[in-house]
C-alpha cells in the first residue's frame, strides 16, 4: 500500500468512527439529512431522492442524488464520508446500470425504478 492509500485509510477510518454509513447502490432510494449553517443557526435539511451515480474513489467517494420538486428536476452531490450528512436507505431499486442518467430525459411513469426485495447486506 502507498503512502496516499494509506493516508486516506486513516482519514476514513477517522471520520466514520461513531458513524455508520449504508451500504447502498444506483437505483436505491435514499434520504440524506444535510447539516445547513445560515449565520449563526444551523439546521437539518432534508432531500429524498434516487441515487443515479455514484463513485467510488477514496476519501473522494462520492454520490448523485435526482428528485423531482415541483415538476422540475434537480440533482445534488453529496460526499460519502463527509461529516455533515446522515444518510438513510428508504427503498431498494432494481436497475441493469450503473449510471442512471437516462432519467434525465424521463418523467411520470417512465422514470420510476422497480422496488427490489434486497437482504441487509454487512
Amino acid at each position: 500500500m502507498n503512502l496516499i492509500q494509506q493516508i486516506d485509510k486513516e482519514n476514513i477510518e477517522r471520520l466514520t468512527q461513531g458513524k455508520k454509513i449504508p451500504i447502498f447502490r444506483a437505483g436505491d432510494s435514499v434520504n440524506v439529512l444535510a447539516k445547513v449553517v445560515e449565520g449563526t443557526r444551523e439546521r437539518m435539511q432534508s432531500f429524498e431522492g434516487v441515487v443515479i451515480s455514484r463513485k467510488n474513489r477514496g476519501i473522494n467517494s462520492s454520490f448523485r442524488v435526482r428528485k423531482i420538486s415541483n415538476g422540475e428536476g434537480v440533482e445534488r452531490l453529496f460526499h460519502l464520508y463527509s461529516p455533515n450528512i446522515q444518510i438513510n436507505v428508504v427503498k431498494h431499486g432494481k436497475v441493469r446500470r450503473a449510471k442512471l442518467y437516462y432519467l434525465r430525459n424521463r418523467t411520470g411513469k417512465s422514470a420510476r425504478i422497480v422496488e427490489k426485495k434486497r437482504e441487509q447486506e454487512e
